[in-house]
């Protein structure tokens, strides 16, 4: 396929060595965040600890400690990766630069059919989560675009974006309505609204492994596509490219991922939006690049501020999610007032 994201000669050769040498500082950075992630925390170990623990010895508090934090590292790691791939998909898919499943009110709609769930029909366990999240989640990304759709012009980036926010901002109402009149019976419901990596254990990574898979192989097998579908629809399709069903495929992987993270860690935000974006720095806009490397890259931010909200409130901790926010808002600010990102 000749295409504008396929370049020849020596322009080809001197990106496919950028995007190389990209390759290699997102894995230097996922490395450095797994170790930081096993190593620092409300106690710091050292390396014979770190060895201890990952060996089972648990002789020591620090072994301990790597011992309970490896699954935490773990579930950091896959969060991360979910929510850069839904967030990368969601901006190609919407040709939207600040689309991603929070500022499209993704995560929150799973959020409201959890609390929701838990509030009538009492669930309570993560498989439980993970299908109600998956309802909410799809139900809210058919009413943004629904809503989004309407009025002239149809379903524009700046539409979509401003029905994702009203939208969210309704769900959010509806969460509080459901849970002020049921403090005492939504206490871990509080906790995990904010993002949290706190709970994750080996058994809540296996629940949600196949959602996850499947999210991954869709993203992988529209992303050619997706490259030509960014040069305008009627190019996608003088390509061949089936543009509904390209749109399906990607917006049902997005969504899965971002449910199935939801369900997990809770409504974590801005990771989506953030990664992909410093990713199409480093390797341009070509999909076959962006998707794997924003997934590698938001396995380290999400790790990174795990870490950063660990170290930070000794002996207690801050929730990942409020660090990715609080990081995340400038970032937001920044992308909305950059010319050169209008469209992708």
């Amino acid at each position: 396929m000749t295409t504008a994201l396929a370049p020849h000669g020596p322009a080809r050769a001197s990106r496919t060595g950028r995007q190389l040498a990209a390759l290699g500082v997102v894995l230097i950075l996922l490395a450095l965040a797994v170790v930081c992630s096993i190593a620092f925390g409300a106690r710091v170990v050292g390396i014979g600890e770190i060895l201890g623990g990952l060996a089972g010895d648990g002789g020591s508090l620090g072994a301990l400690a790597v011992a309970e934090r490896v699954p935490r590292t773990a579930t950091a790691l896959i969060a991360g990766s979910a929510l850069g791939i839904s967030g990368a998909l969601m901006q190609a898919v919407t040709r939207n630069p600040i689309a991603d499943p929070g500022i499209l009110g993704i995560n929150t709609g799973a959020s409201l059919a959890i609390v929701a769930a838990i509030a009538f029909v009492h669930i309570s366990t993560l498989w439980e989560y993970l299908w109600v999240a998956l309802v909410g989640a799809t139900l809210t990304a058919v009413a943004v675009y629904a809503i989004g759709s309407l009025g002239p012009g149809g379903a524009t980036p700046v539409k979509l974006a401003l029905a994702g926010v009203a939208t969210s901002a309704a769900m959010s109402s509806l969460i509080s309505a459901i849970m002020l009149p049921r403090a005492e019976g939504l206490t871990d419901f509080r906790f995990w609204q904010v993002g949290s990596l706190g709970r994750g254990t080996w058994a809540a990574l296996a629940t949600v492994a196949p959602f996850l898979l499947a999210a991954a192989l869709l993203a992988a097998s529209v992303a050619r596509p997706l490259n030509s579908l960014a040069l305008g629809e009627e190019m996608a399709v003088g390509l061949g490219v089936r543009v509904g069903r390209t749109r399906l495929l990607a917006s049902a992987a997005g969504v899965i991922a971002c449910a199935t993270t939801t369900a997990l860690a809770g409504p974590i935000g801005f990771v989506g939006l953030m990664v992909p974006h410093a990713v199409r720095m480093l390797v341009g806009p070509d999909n076959r690049w962006l998707l794997p490397l924003s997934a590698l890259g938001g396995a380290a931010l999400l790790t990174f501020a795990d870490v950063l909200g660990r170290v930070i409130a000794r002996p207690g901790e801050v929730s990942v999610g409020v660090v990715t926010a609080f990081v995340g808002a400038p970032v937001l600010i920044a992308i909305a007032r950059g010319a050169k990102v209008r469209e992708l």
